[in-house]
Order: C-alpha cells, then sequence, then structure tokens
C-alpha cells in the first residue's frame, strides 16, 4: 500500500458498511446466491472459472435439474457428465471431470478430517478437492459456510488498486483485502466486493451511474486515474461527466475551498461563466457530488458559492 498506510484505512469501519449496505440494498440476482448447499455452490464455481455469469444461470439449474445432488453426480457416468460440459460451452472439459471426481470423494469419505458425505468446511480441506485450487476452495467456503478468507481475484485486485492505491503486488493485494474484510463475515463481504468489480468498477469504471459506495475515499475518483493491473491504458471517459467529477475532487483535495470560477478552470480548459461549460454546467456538476455526501456548496453574501470537501 502506497506509503504504508492508506488513509481510507483509517475509516475502515466506515469503508466496511459503505459496502455491505450498498451490496444488501440492491444486487444483481444469481441463483447461488440464494443457497448455502456447498454442493449448488461448488458447481457454480467451476461453471464460472470461464464463463460469464448470465450464460452460468441456465447450465446451472440444468445440472442440478439432472444431478441435483452431490451423491447423483457421483453416481453418474464420466462420459455424461463431460458431454453435458461440451453441450454448455463450458470451457475445459478438464473441469467437468474434477467436478465429478470431487462429489465422488465427497460421497465416499476421502477428504482428510470428515465422515463420508461431509463437506470440509474451511478452505484448506477444501483444497484436498481434485481441481479446487484456492480461490474456488475459498469461494466455497466463504459462500456455504462462511468460513473463508478475503477472496482476491483480478476484478478484487482492480478494486483494491484504484479505491486505495494498494501496490500491483499479490502480498500487497492479500493483506489489503484481509485488512478490510470485517471478521467472520466472509459470505458477505466477498459478495459484496466481487459485486462492486463487477458493476461499479469494472476495466470501465461506473462509478456514478451504479452508486459506487466508496467514491468518498477512492484515489482513482478523486484523481481521474482508473488504470489497473489488468487495465493498463486510461479507460475511454474523456470528456465524460465521472471525468470532471473526478476532477472536482482533486482540486477540493489541493485547494481548502474554491470559488466556483475558480474551480471551473481546473475542472475544464474550456470553462467560461457564461458558456456552455460555465457556472450553471458547474453548479449542477457540484449538486451531484453535494447529494452524494462528498462537497459542500456555501452561497456568501456577494452572491459567490464557495466550494470544499465534506469534512
Amino acid at each position: 500500500m502506497t506509503d504504508g498506510d492508506a488513509p481510507a484505512f483509517k475509516e475502515a469501519a466506515a469503508v466496511r458498511d459503505a459496502l455491505t449496505s450498498w451490496y444488501e440494498a440492491d444486487h444483481r440476482a444469481f441463483p447461488w446466491r440464494e443457497t448455502t448447499d456447498p454442493y449448488e455452490i461448488l458447481v457454480s464455481e467451476v461453471m464460472s472459472q470461464q464463463t460469464q455469469l448470465d450464460r452460468v444461470v441456465d447450465a446451472w439449474r440444468s445440472f442440478l435439474d439432472r444431478w441435483p445432488t452431490v451423491e447423483a453426480l457421483a453416481a453418474a457416468d464420466r462420459a455424461a457428465v463431460v458431454s453435458f460440459w461440451t453441450d454448455f460451452s463450458l470451457g475445459y472439459n478438464n473441469r467437468a471431470k474434477y467436478l465429478h471426481n470431487a462429489a465422488g470423494r465427497i460421497v465416499d469419505g476421502e477428504v482428510d478430517g470428515v465422515d463420508a458425505g461431509e463437506w470440509p468446511r474451511d478452505p484448506e480441506g477444501l483444497s484436498e478437492l481434485k481441481g479446487v485450487g484456492p480461490y474456488t476452495a475459498n469461494a466455497v467456503a466463504s459462500f456455504a459456510f462462511d468460513n473463508g478468507d478475503a477472496v482476491v481475484d483480478t476484478n478484487v485486485k482492480r478494486v483494491l488498486y484504484r479505491a486505495f492505491d494498494v501496490d500491483d503486488d499479490d502480498a500487497a493485494f492479500e493483506a489489503a483485502a484481509s485488512e478490510l474484510m470485517p471478521e467472520g463475515e466472509s459470505r458477505v463481504w466477498n459478495n459484496a466486493i466481487m459485486e462492486l468489480g463487477g458493476v461499479a468498477c469494472g476495466k470501465t469504471p461506473r462509478c456514478d451511474e451504479a452508486g459506487c459506495p466508496w467514491r468518498e475515499w477512492c484515489h482513482a475518483y478523486r484523481t481521474g486515474d482508473f488504470t489497473a493491473p489488468d487495465v493498463p491504458e486510461q479507460p475511454d471517459f474523456e470528456g465524460s461527466r465521472r471525468q470532471m467529477r473526478g476532477r472536482v475532487i482533486s482540486a477540493l483535495t489541493e485547494y481548502d475551498e474554491l470559488a466556483l470560477d475558480d474551480l471551473g478552470p481546473r475542472v475544464r480548459v474550456d470553462y467560461a461563466p457564461d458558456g456552455s461549460y460555465g457556472r450553471a454546467w458547474l453548479r449542477d456538476l457540484v449538486s451531484d457530488l453535494a447529494d452524494d455526501g462528498l462537497v459542500d456548496a456555501v452561497d456568501r453574501n456577494d452572491e459567490e458559492t464557495v466550494v470544499r470537501l465534506r469534512k
């Protein structure tokens, strides 16, 4: 993390509450988010490894219609499972074989420390299943048993890099993710931060459109630099309202307060008080930021409006 102490982490409780509240208020409805069955969650995680989530829904439902339990999958003919995988274009067929093998090991009690038909409840135990790597094991432990570590995938790295200026280093990402995740709440937290990366902080960010809950603290939103480890070039948002909002925040970070006509040229080089991009346009932009709790706009006696960051 830059300088070893990202300022937002001093407000970790507020950061956590903002994200979980945002997620719980509204998120994409995927059926595997409505279950804590480790078998159903493992199927969704293996299917999602190389397939867009919207396409996984039909395949997941069809798979569970055919093999509704881990016992049913273990008893299935492996060729039939592989054929299903091919029919739904789910990627490497080895994943189907590994999933079938994992079901057999669960049913036969071949995982250390658990009885036949029972599931290991932590990432370490789940990793004993063939084809279940650290990420998938942690996801199943989190979403089925609320007993996982902080998930760190490409989306989560992008979020942490942009929001908190975390160094592009696996150990730094792991440390930051672990510090932020509330203890014992891996299910909601990992769902929420991955939703943030999928909905608001994709390769082309949708900060305002998606109501990103971390705009108040976000380094990228403040500076307008939305590059990331998987986004080596600045996303195409030149001239967008999002970019202009970021410039307002950046300017106000440098100055205690600015009058509209002093702020305007720092947001757009073509700012003209009475022009298309003038006071009326800037007031509207500032009003949006004020509604989001990011700035305050104060009208002085001489009718001059002064803008400052909200403390």
